[in-house]
């Protein structure tokens, strides 16, 4: 079982060192108040942070944000997975430095974006996956308090990241505008109040108001569908109603709204702190990448950073999110997602809902249907169909003219939606003009020789060719053929 150091056992740390404890999965405590390491006398604990580093293999950061960089990647530098409380770090570039690091070094980075991982947020994301809520028109949300005001950071960026992160989590993607506006009330030049109004690339938009000068507490986000709308109100018992609002038209073609009550929506009441740290624990003993992995929180981190760039210069600022490479005649359908560093070459059609990988080569006049999923560093030479139903997991290589279909008994005169799904696990090579029948397996690592006609499960590991395909050998990692 891998030892476990909480660095910070102040203001949120003693809440991370209280459930990490209640596991019994806590084995130091560091801080380098010793008030603070005497009120865990029960604990070891040391005013040291690099012996605390050495002496566990898991890290928990709960310092403040200006010391994060620092003390993360120290940790990643010595091979330690790492929990720190967000942000990740104060700006883009240096979040960027320590996402690369963790995935350089193979180890666990996640960031404690605390309310992604709350019971309402995630029955949220549940209700707008289902259809429930209809499209997603409007999220608002508002963080308003008169509590604990820092010194050493502003509104936006103590409050804004809860917000943020959620947000980005419902609509799985990325604003391509933002503007912030706000003011400063009770120290120059840190705004205690600030409005951020987000543009996403489908139409949506969203505003997040925080403040520290409220009069009352308010955390509520209301998630605006045209079927349904949900508010979330984190200081009540009956966190999450559901309002079934309707708008009916007259007939002179005039919007009236129909009101309707709304309906409690119940959920789990554990704590989502809880839930935070075991996940933390389970991505940590199962090796396995965290829902708030870096490049999620360096998302996050990206739309902080341009808020704060418009509120320092009072202007609206573009994010450029598209860190991949597709030429003038590429067509790529709204609600498509495609990764980091992938290049789309001539006259390729990436149809709605489709999801591409980072480091991905797709080569010119190929076509990827609807929910298609393509993995990280798929290489895709010209003329590809790749219909929708199709899975391919990452390192996949597929030959010009290859074509996958997802219907097994098509007709032009009786069509059929029911597609069957093809896997092509990872490492994949699948030559030039070969034809890949739905509903089938392809094993990892399997070789497929040009101009074969798949009709069965692949083995993994295995050599097949001809009309239909046989196995006739096994092949390595590389693609040599073995005994």
């Amino acid at each position: 079982m891998k030892k476990i150091a909480v660095i910070g056992g102040g203001y949120w740390g003693k809440n991370l060192i209280r459930n990490f404890y209640q596991l019994n999965r806590l084995n130091l405590v560091c801080d380098v108040s010793e008030n603070v390491l005497a009120q865990y006398p029960n604990l070891e604990t040391t005013i040291n942070v690099e012996e605390a580093i050495k002496a566990v293999d898991s890290v928990v950061i709960a310092t403040p944000a200006i010391t994060h960089y620092k003390l993360v990647k120290a940790a990643l530098e010595l091979r330690k997975d790492v929990f720190v409380e967000k942000p990740l770090a104060l700006t883009v570039k240096e979040g960027k430095k320590l996402v690369d690091l963790a995935e350089e070094k193979n180890v666990i980075l996640m960031v404690g974006h605390l309310l992604e991982y709350h019971p309402a947020v995630i029955k949220i994301k549940d209700l707008i996956d289902q259809g429930i809520l209809g499209k997603i028109y409007y999220i608002y949300s508002n963080r308003l308090n008169l509590g604990k005001i820092r010194q050493e950071e502003n509104i936006l960026w103590s409050f804004a990241p809860h917000d943020i992160s959620v947000i980005l989590r419902l609509l799985e993607d990325m604003p391509i505008e933002v503007y912030c506006s706000g003011n400063s009330y009770l120290t120059q030049g840190i705004p205690d109040v600030t409005v951020s109004n987000l543009t996403f690339p489908n139409g949506i938009r969203a505003h997040i108001f925080v403040n520290w000068l409220n009069p009352f507490k308010e955390q509520k986000l209301v998630v605006m569908g045209s079927e349904q709308m949900i508010v979330f109100d984190d200081t009540i018992t009956q966190k999450l109603t559901l309002y079934p609002h309707q708008i009916n038209w007259t007939k002179k073609s005039l919007p009236v709204a129909n009101k309707k009550d709304g309906q409690g929506v119940e959920i789990d009441e554990s704590e989502p702190l809880k839930i935070e740290v075991q996940h933390f624990l389970e991505s940590i003993d199962q090796s396995k990448k965290p829902l708030t992995d870096g490049r999620s929180a360096l998302n996050v981190l990206r739309v902080l950073e341009a808020c704060h760039v418009s509120l320092e210069g009072a202007k609206r600022v573009s994010l450029t999110i598209e860190d991949y490479f597709i030429t003038p005649t590429t067509i790529i359908e709204q609600e498509s997602k495609i990764g980091r560093g992938t290049k789309i070459w001539h006259f390729s059609h990436i149809m709605k809902s489709a999801k591409i990988g980072e480091d991905c080569t797709i080569g010119k006049y190929v076509s990827i249907e609807p929910d298609v999923v393509i993995g990280d560093r798929v290489k895709i030479q010209n003329n590809v169909s790749i219909f929708s139903g199709v899975i391919i997991k990452d390192d996949v290589f597929i030959g010009p003219g290859v074509k996958f279909t997802n219907v097994k008994r098509p007709r032009a005169e009786f069509p059929t939606r029911e597609y069957k799904n093809t896997l092509v696990d990872h490492g994949v090579t699948i030559g030039a003009g070969s034809v890949i029948v739905c509903g089938i397996f392809i094993g990892e690592y399997a070789f497929i020789g040009a101009g074969s006609v798949v009709t069965k499960n692949v083995p993994p590991y295995a050599l097949i060719v001809g009309n239909p395909a046989k196995v006739i050998g096994r092949v390595n990692k590389k693609g040599e053929r073995i005994e």
